[in-house]
């Protein structure tokens, strides 16, 4: 019986790992692809875009930077995403722990509100907000167009921060209020250190998705010196499309910082997700 239970649970370990392993590799070939080909004459790309490069061309990289201006791209990706970070974590901290524990009337129609917002398309809200925008001279203005991502974020990171103030015990914070601690001391010393996974998941999720945004960037930041690094990508297609191994480079570059943030974070990443799936 028990030779029968170890042969079926290392029978259905090996099919998870198995559909894990395909996974992986369904996930990790393309971007081995834009590797490889970065390293390749667009003539060698075309050719094959499967093969390895017989000489591996480093100039792909230092045009594509110099092309896409990577070097003014990746600063206002830094400043944008830093700034809708700093946002939203403010913002939806104070709101996740108002809303957790219905320290206000209403919070029931509140969390409503919030979860309609997220079902509402950011481009009905585009030509007013670009109207608001230019009549106050604040197109091309890097922490105004944060202030847009973060308002379309912040639902989710709402949801997402009450959730992790669900999980701190009433008791810690009643022990806190005997003792004296006023509101600010009970978010800033007992509440938030508590809920630190929480927020690093947050700004985790918040600065992938601001780096790689496009829609609202694109139309906020005008300007070449204004361009994200996604922007300055993307103004490459016209002049050097044709040139695959430069636009390979140009990808990779682009994807690459994520990918080592990503890989520096996950920890913290899936840590935070875990502590705050007990309740919703």
């Amino acid at each position: 019986m028990a030779v029968a239970s170890k042969k079926k649970r290392f029978g259905v370990n090996f099919v998870i790992h198995l559909v894990l392993i395909i996974l992986a590799v369904i996930c990790l070939a393309p971007i081995a692809l834009v590797l490889i080909n970065s390293f390749k004459t667009n003539t060698e790309i075309v050719r094959n875009p499967l093969t390895l490069p017989v000489i591996l061309h480093l100039e792909n990289y230092i045009q594509a930077w110099k092309n896409g201006n990577y070097a003014v791209g990746f600063l206002n990706s830094i400043k944008l995403s830093g700034c809708t970070v700093i946002i939203i974590l403010i913002a939806s901290t104070l709101a996740g722990y108002v809303l957790s524990g219905k320290r206000v009337k209403g919070s029931g129609g509140i969390l409503l509100y919030f979860m309609m917002t997220m079902t509402v398309p950011i481009q009905l809200f585009l030509f007013p907000l670009y109207f608001a925008y230019a009549q106050l001279n604040l197109i091309g203005n890097i922490p105004a167009t944060s202030f847009i991502l973060a308002a379309l974020y912040m639902p989710l990171s709402v949801f997402l921060m009450r959730t992790y103030f669900l999980n701190v015990p009433k008791e810690l914070e009643e022990s806190a209020r005997i003792d004296g601690a006023d509101t600010k001391q009970v978010i800033l010393r007992i509440m938030m250190p508590v809920v630190s996974p929480g927020m690093i998941t947050v700004a985790i999720l918040i600065g992938l998705q601001s780096w790689n945004e496009y829609l609202i960037s694109s139309t906020f930041l005008q300007g070449a010196k204004n361009f994200t690094a996604t922007l300055g990508f993307l103004a490459m297609n016209g002049s050097y499309g044709a040139d695959m191994g430069i636009m390979m480079a140009a990808a990779f570059i682009l994807i690459g910082p994520i990918i080592v943030f990503f890989l520096l974070t996950q920890r913290w990443f899936v840590d935070g997700m875990v502590s705050g799936a007990v309740k919703g």
